[in-house]
Protein backbone atom coordinates (compact mmCIF):
# COMPACT_ATOMS: atom_id res chain seq x y z
CA UNK A 1 0.00 0.00 0.00
CA UNK A 2 1.45 3.36 -1.01
CA UNK A 3 1.25 6.34 1.33
CA UNK A 4 -1.20 9.02 0.24
CA UNK A 5 0.32 12.19 -1.12
CA UNK A 6 -0.98 15.34 0.54
CA UNK A 7 -0.83 18.58 -1.40
CA UNK A 8 -1.68 21.98 -0.01
CA UNK A 9 -3.77 23.56 -2.73
CA UNK A 10 -5.89 26.63 -2.41
CA UNK A 11 -8.65 25.67 -4.83
CA UNK A 12 -11.45 27.18 -2.75
CA UNK A 13 -10.32 30.75 -3.43
CA UNK A 14 -10.23 30.17 -7.20
CA UNK A 15 -13.71 28.63 -7.19
CA UNK A 16 -15.14 31.34 -4.92
CA UNK A 17 -14.01 34.31 -7.02
CA UNK A 18 -15.12 32.63 -10.27
CA UNK A 19 -18.59 32.01 -8.78
CA UNK A 20 -18.85 35.56 -7.38
CA UNK A 21 -20.44 38.54 -9.17
CA UNK A 22 -16.94 39.76 -10.10
CA UNK A 23 -16.08 36.40 -11.68
CA UNK A 24 -19.34 36.39 -13.63
CA UNK A 25 -18.69 39.93 -14.89
CA UNK A 26 -15.14 39.06 -15.94
CA UNK A 27 -16.31 35.96 -17.79
CA UNK A 28 -18.74 38.04 -19.87
CA UNK A 29 -16.00 40.45 -21.05
CA UNK A 30 -13.11 37.98 -21.45
CA UNK A 31 -13.01 38.18 -25.25
CA UNK A 32 -13.30 41.96 -25.72
CA UNK A 33 -9.57 42.76 -25.73
CA UNK A 34 -8.52 39.73 -27.83
CA UNK A 35 -11.17 40.64 -30.44
CA UNK A 36 -10.11 44.29 -30.39
CA UNK A 37 -6.43 43.37 -30.83
CA UNK A 38 -7.15 40.90 -33.63
CA UNK A 39 -9.69 42.89 -35.68
CA UNK A 40 -8.92 46.54 -34.86
CA UNK A 41 -11.00 49.18 -33.16
CA UNK A 42 -14.19 49.28 -35.22
CA UNK A 43 -14.77 45.62 -36.04
CA UNK A 44 -13.11 44.37 -32.84
CA UNK A 45 -15.26 46.45 -30.50
CA UNK A 46 -18.37 45.57 -32.51
CA UNK A 47 -17.60 41.86 -32.18
CA UNK A 48 -16.75 42.37 -28.51
CA UNK A 49 -20.16 43.98 -28.00
CA UNK A 50 -21.86 41.06 -29.75
CA UNK A 51 -19.91 38.63 -27.57
CA UNK A 52 -20.89 40.44 -24.36
CA UNK A 53 -24.51 40.57 -25.52
CA UNK A 54 -24.67 36.80 -26.17
CA UNK A 55 -22.93 36.14 -22.86
CA UNK A 56 -25.45 38.29 -20.99
CA UNK A 57 -28.56 36.92 -22.71
CA UNK A 58 -27.64 33.28 -23.22
CA UNK A 59 -24.74 32.69 -20.84
CA UNK A 60 -22.39 31.60 -23.63
CA UNK A 61 -19.96 33.08 -26.08
CA UNK A 62 -20.12 32.49 -29.81
CA UNK A 63 -16.29 32.71 -29.79
CA UNK A 64 -15.62 30.43 -26.82
CA UNK A 65 -12.66 31.80 -24.88
CA UNK A 66 -10.07 33.55 -27.04
CA UNK A 67 -6.39 33.89 -26.25
CA UNK A 68 -4.50 37.18 -26.45
CA UNK A 69 -1.85 35.76 -28.80
CA UNK A 70 1.14 37.03 -26.84
CA UNK A 71 2.04 37.93 -23.28
CA UNK A 72 2.20 41.48 -21.91
CA UNK A 73 6.00 41.23 -21.95
CA UNK A 74 5.99 40.22 -25.63
CA UNK A 75 3.65 43.06 -26.59
CA UNK A 76 6.16 45.75 -25.57
CA UNK A 77 7.83 47.46 -28.53
CA UNK A 78 11.20 49.23 -28.70
CA UNK A 79 11.12 52.91 -27.67
CA UNK A 80 12.49 53.98 -31.07
CA UNK A 81 9.15 52.99 -32.66
CA UNK A 82 7.19 55.48 -30.54
CA UNK A 83 7.08 59.17 -29.70
CA UNK A 84 7.59 59.92 -25.98
CA UNK A 85 4.43 60.97 -24.14
CA UNK A 86 4.60 64.23 -22.16
CA UNK A 87 2.47 63.50 -19.10
CA UNK A 88 1.09 66.55 -17.26
CA UNK A 89 2.16 67.03 -13.65
CA UNK A 90 -0.37 65.77 -11.06
CA UNK A 91 -2.65 68.56 -9.85
CA UNK A 92 -3.36 67.11 -6.37
CA UNK A 93 -7.14 67.37 -6.97
CA UNK A 94 -8.01 64.90 -9.72
CA UNK A 95 -4.58 63.43 -10.36
CA UNK A 96 -1.96 62.52 -7.77
CA UNK A 97 1.72 61.65 -7.77
CA UNK A 98 2.70 58.02 -7.24
CA UNK A 99 4.37 58.41 -3.87
CA UNK A 100 1.25 60.07 -2.37
CA UNK A 101 -0.74 57.08 -3.60
CA UNK A 102 1.82 54.66 -2.10
CA UNK A 103 1.45 56.52 1.21
CA UNK A 104 -2.33 55.93 1.07
CA UNK A 105 -1.72 52.18 0.74
CA UNK A 106 0.07 52.13 4.15
CA UNK A 107 2.84 50.08 2.56
CA UNK A 108 5.42 48.95 5.08
CA UNK A 109 8.55 46.86 4.60
CA UNK A 110 11.28 46.40 7.21
CA UNK A 111 14.50 48.11 6.12
CA UNK A 112 16.77 45.12 6.70
CA UNK A 113 14.66 42.42 5.02
CA UNK A 114 15.85 40.67 1.85
CA UNK A 115 14.77 42.47 -1.33
CA UNK A 116 11.71 40.73 -2.77
CA UNK A 117 12.22 42.21 -6.26
CA UNK A 118 15.03 40.29 -7.87
CA UNK A 119 16.73 41.34 -11.10
CA UNK A 120 18.40 38.27 -12.58
CA UNK A 121 20.88 40.09 -14.86
CA UNK A 122 21.63 43.80 -14.32
CA UNK A 123 23.61 44.02 -17.58
CA UNK A 124 20.60 42.74 -19.53
CA UNK A 125 18.40 45.26 -17.72
CA UNK A 126 20.68 48.12 -18.86
CA UNK A 127 21.26 46.78 -22.38
CA UNK A 128 17.62 45.97 -23.13
CA UNK A 129 15.10 47.43 -20.67
CA UNK A 130 16.87 50.80 -20.64
CA UNK A 131 18.68 51.09 -23.98
CA UNK A 132 16.13 49.40 -26.28
CA UNK A 133 12.78 49.88 -24.51
CA UNK A 134 13.46 53.25 -22.84
CA UNK A 135 13.08 52.07 -19.23
CA UNK A 136 9.36 51.16 -19.17
CA UNK A 137 9.55 49.91 -15.57
CA UNK A 138 9.74 53.55 -14.46
CA UNK A 139 6.33 54.08 -16.04
CA UNK A 140 4.40 50.82 -15.66
CA UNK A 141 5.13 50.46 -11.93
CA UNK A 142 2.27 52.26 -10.12
CA UNK A 143 4.41 52.81 -7.01
CA UNK A 144 7.57 54.34 -8.51
CA UNK A 145 9.69 51.40 -7.35
CA UNK A 146 12.05 51.47 -10.34
CA UNK A 147 14.30 54.36 -11.37
CA UNK A 148 17.16 54.91 -13.77
CA UNK A 149 19.46 57.47 -12.12
CA UNK A 150 22.76 58.91 -13.26
CA UNK A 151 25.71 57.98 -11.08
CA UNK A 152 29.27 58.85 -12.08
CA UNK A 153 28.14 59.56 -15.64
CA UNK A 154 26.39 56.20 -16.04
CA UNK A 155 22.72 55.19 -15.82
CA UNK A 156 22.17 52.90 -12.82
CA UNK A 157 19.03 50.87 -12.04
CA UNK A 158 17.66 51.66 -8.58
CA UNK A 159 14.99 49.52 -6.91
CA UNK A 160 12.99 51.20 -4.12
CA UNK A 161 11.50 47.92 -2.85
CA UNK A 162 10.07 49.61 0.24
CA UNK A 163 7.48 51.32 -2.03
CA UNK A 164 6.25 48.08 -3.63
CA UNK A 165 2.46 47.59 -3.45
CA UNK A 166 2.75 43.94 -4.61
CA UNK A 167 0.88 44.33 -7.89
CA UNK A 168 3.40 42.06 -9.71
CA UNK A 169 3.29 44.21 -12.85
CA UNK A 170 7.10 44.09 -13.09
CA UNK A 171 7.06 40.29 -13.04
CA UNK A 172 4.50 40.26 -15.87
CA UNK A 173 5.49 43.25 -18.04
CA UNK A 174 9.31 43.26 -18.01
CA UNK A 175 10.29 42.72 -21.70
CA UNK A 176 13.00 40.17 -20.83
CA UNK A 177 11.21 38.52 -17.89
CA UNK A 178 14.32 39.58 -15.97
CA UNK A 179 12.51 40.81 -12.82
CA UNK A 180 11.24 38.18 -10.42
CA UNK A 181 8.72 39.22 -7.76
CA UNK A 182 8.68 37.00 -4.67
CA UNK A 183 6.58 37.44 -1.53
CA UNK A 184 8.22 39.72 0.97
CA UNK A 185 9.51 38.41 4.28
CA UNK A 186 6.85 38.26 6.96
CA UNK A 187 3.99 39.14 4.61
CA UNK A 188 4.82 42.84 4.73
CA UNK A 189 3.57 45.25 2.10
CA UNK A 190 0.44 47.29 1.49
CA UNK A 191 -2.32 47.49 4.12
CA UNK A 192 -5.39 49.00 2.50
CA UNK A 193 -7.15 49.99 5.71
CA UNK A 194 -9.78 52.28 4.19
CA UNK A 195 -11.05 49.83 1.59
Amino acid sequence: MQPSVHRDEVVGIENEWRDSEIGKDLKRVRNVKPLWSRFGTLLGIGLGGLDMWTNTLFGLSVFGTLKHGKTDAQSLEPAAKHKPIAYPKPDGVLTFDRLSSVFMSSTNHEEDQPVHLQVRDMELQKRSEHDVYGGPSTRYCPAGVYEWVEKDGEEVYVINAQNCVHCKTCDIKDPNQNINWVPSQGGEGPVYASM
